[in-house]
């Protein structure tokens, strides 16, 4: 009998993670999240989440949770820090999750980052830009990491993050210039969509709220189905 794989997925104690991680659940998939602290592990354990304790940002800890005896199928990274943080996963977390997924041999790899990142730089006023200069700088090594590494990727650069409910409109784009908001659940939906999309993968999207753009931009969506 073969050993179930896993998703294994790192940032869901919160935000657009923690609304992965619901979605992962709701469909089923098993998943394995690495966490820094014990603070949401029982919620997440609850939901049927296999919890591995660690910091990404310590590679020995990201192999003793990525390189167990359960296979795991794919990686999905939601981790970052804000642009007043002394310290950030964006970049050095992210590069060790991609480092050992590597050694994985992982299917997939689907790495959240943000609008602003590389070449959507275009997308952003001069103002936010330099207020999220440092963040945009640590996300844009983690995408050419991931990109240089060899795996089969999928990097997904949301507009402003709201917490609400998923509204349903939640929409992918290869253009960089597009901007605007999007609800967290609506992101998640999108990212459990390309997990198993052949058509998003080693793409780079742009995820908004096609009622929330800034402007009245025309562009084409990008069909992950």
């Amino acid at each position: 009998m073969t050993t179930p794989s896993y998703i294994f997925l790192a940032g869901a104690s919160r935000g657009v993670g923690r609304e992965i991680a619901q979605c992962l659940t709701s469909q089923q998939f098993k998943v394995k999240a690495l966490l820094r602290t014990d603070a949401t592990r029982h919620e997440l354990e609850t939901m049927g989440i296999a919890v591995v304790l660690g910091d990404a940002m310590n590679v020995e800890d990201v192999e003793r949770a990525m390189l167990g005896d359960e296979p795991i199928d794919a990686v999905i990274t939601t981790i970052g820090g804000l642009a007043k943080d002394s310290t950030r996963a964006d970049y050095i977390g992210n590069k060790n999750l991609i480092d050992v997924a590597v050694k994985a041999k992982v299917k997939k790899f689907i790495l959240v980052t943000s609008i602003g990142s590389g070449n959507s730089v275009v997308a952003l006023s001069p103002q936010i830009l330099e207020a999220l200069q440092p963040v945009l700088i640590d996300k844009e090594k983690a995408e050419q990491h991931l990109i240089g590494s060899g795996l089969n990727y999928t990097i997904i650069r949301p507009g402003g993050l709201q917490s609400e409910s998923a509204t349903g409109n939640g929409v992918l784009t290869e253009d960089p210039r597009i901007a605007g908001m999007i609800h967290r659940a609506d992101v998640a939906q999108l990212v459990c969509r390309c997990l198993n999309s052949d058509a998003a993968n080693n793409k780079i999207l742009s995820a908004v709220d096609a009622n929330m753009l800034f402007g009245q931009p025309q562009f084409e969506k990008f069909n992950v189905d």
